[in-house]
């Protein structure tokens, strides 16, 4: 492991690089904030999936990545005189010693567990902004429909908005279920949509609510969905025949053989 001196050297020498491709580099010297911003996108789902599969190489990888990019939106804003990336650090320094007063404050050394630093935070962050933000505001809206319903709904349960027994959740799930047979035997096709997210939006708090993260048990049932799916595709192109040529019969049969071998 570095040394603090090391550590802060290196981010001088990240600082330095991101200079002088911005003066020498075409095509680093064109990029702006809305071309990269797909690209970090790119680059957060990449660290995700090393964190996932807990390779500390790739987790190494990505995390520089990310930092790139974040020095190269601070140099962008640098250059129009908006902020620069001590501007940027001096904001979340400020922002974390607000919503930690049993670290910072008055109360500090006082104990508080995790739970209940998790039950108050959204109380602390709408002190911080002081009743001038809604608390759903903080949701971007180009977040992945699942992780914005699963924010909106820590969020809520931040300020108490939640359910008393994890249990209750599943009347809600039957009910909406109900609601989108209903409006399926309606053929309305707006309403059919939503109340399919209804449905969804339940399923995900039942899940968050019994501890389990929704974007990671969705992810394996995916990933048990390809290696069944490749199995079946793979043993009919070795008896020479292709999936659309078979009956469905056929594909289930080859299908129990994945799930009895553990796919």
């Amino acid at each position: 492991m570095h040394t603090r001196e090391e550590k802060l050297e290196a981010f001088g020498r990240l600082i330095d690089l991101m200079d002088k491709l911005r003066e020498k580099c075409p095509w680093n010297a064109a990029q702006t904030m809305e071309s990269i911003r797909p690209m970090t996108e790119e680059e957060v789902y990449e660290l995700s999936d090393a964190v996932i599969k807990k390779d500390m190489g790739a987790t190494a990888k990505e995390i520089g990545d990310l930092l790139y990019h974040m020095v190269f939106y601070a140099r962008i804003a640098e250059e129009k005189g908006d902020f620069d990336i001590a501007d940027c650090m001096q904001k979340i320094i400020d922002k974390m010693v607000f919503r930690h007063p049993h670290v910072f404050g008055p109360e500090a050394g006082t104990p508080t567990s995790a739970k209940e630093i998790a039950d108050t935070w959204e109380l602390v962050k709408a002190k911080e902004k002081g009743g001038n933000k809604t608390v759903m505001e903080g949701i971007p809206d180009s977040m992945p429909a699942l992780l914005k319903a699963m924010s909106m709904q820590e969020k809520a349960r931040g300020c108490g908005f939640d359910w008393e027994e994890p249990r209750q959740v599943f009347d809600k799930v039957k009910e909406e279920l109900g609601e989108v047979e209903e409006a399926l035997d309606e053929q309305n096709r707006d309403n059919i949509e939503a109340e399919f997210g209804d449905l969804m939006f339940s399923v995900i708090n039942a899940a968050r609510l019994h501890g389990v993260d929704p974007e990671k048990a969705l992810n394996r049932t995916c990933s048990k969905f390809r290696r069944r799916f490749t199995y079946l595709e793979s043993k009919t192109l070795k008896v020479g025949r292709k999936l659309t040529d078979m009956t469905l019969a056929e594909m289930d049969e080859i299908w129990d053989e994945a799930k009895a071998l553990g796919l």
